[in-house]
């Protein structure tokens, strides 16, 4: 272990060296596209839509292109970080190895808690139809169920259900779970090829205007923030599958 300006540094041969001891690989190229792509498809196209144009009505397109955009630059960051440092711990092991451990620290629990808003954002969404197909049964739920107490209830039951769900299948088999996530990941992009289909015809440009209704910037208006740029960064949810 090396000195740093942020306390000891791990070399980067000590971290090839001990990515012998590793979990065994159990999933291929397609499991791992199919589960970037469900993520993508999932969070944004299922879920985040409708919330990006509520921000930024028409010109949601270009709040996704601009998140895609900034994605994609750190997308070919981490594809950097990955040839140079070949293991296991994303940038909390990148750092680790060249700024010092008190910074990897942080860098490592940053990610636990960008993940964990992720999969809890995602698991709200699921809740949502979950709570849909629960109510098509006839069975209604208390209000005090469906959310937290920052939305004036107790606990949102559909969406930690839906998380212990997807824990459960992880815990059966990580290949198992993945495989039937391409499944998913098939009926998803089929659904939203017919609805493409079967919509297109009923297609109006003057739906469109006006594309910016509330400018680029974001910006507090009407006890909301709006704007393509408050739409981006809602929308860049959506590209936690990359």
């Amino acid at each position: 272990m090396a000195g740093g300006l942020f306390g000891p540094t791990k070399p980067i041969e000590m971290a090839q060296a001990e990515a012998g001891h590793s979990l065994r690989a159990t999933l291929s190229w397609p499991h791992l596209v199919a589960l970037g792509v469900g993520a993508i498809v999932g969070t944004g196209i299922y879920t985040l839509t409708g919330v990006g144009a509520e921000r930024a009505g028409p010109a949601v397109i270009l709040a996704f292109l601009i998140a895609g955009a900034v994605c994609a630059c750190a997308a070919l960051a981490y594809a950097e970080l990955a040839t140079l440092i070949p293991t296991a711990g994303s940038a909390y092991t990148y750092t680790y190895s060249v700024l010092g451990e008190a910074l990897a620290w942080i860098v490592g629990w940053s990610l636990i808690l960008e993940y964990s808003l992720a999969c809890s954002t995602v698991a709200v969404g699921w809740a949502g139809y979950l709570v849909g197909w629960i109510q098509s049964a006839g069975i209604t739920l208390p209000a005090v169920l469906l959310s937290g107490p920052h939305g004036g209830g107790i606990i949102n039951l559909p969406a930690v259900l839906v998380a212990l769900a997807v824990a459960g299948m992880l815990m059966a088999g990580t290949r198992e779970s993945a495989t039937l996530n391409i499944v998913l990941v098939v009926i998803k992009l089929v659904a939203l090829s017919v609805f493409v289909i079967f919509a297109a015809p009923g297609f109006d440009p003057a739906n469109m205007h006006p594309f910016m209704p509330y400018g680029f910037a974001s910006h507090v208006e009407g006890g909301g923030t709006k704007g393509v740029m408050a739409a981006a960064a809602i929308v860049f949810f959506a590209f936690y599958g990359f």
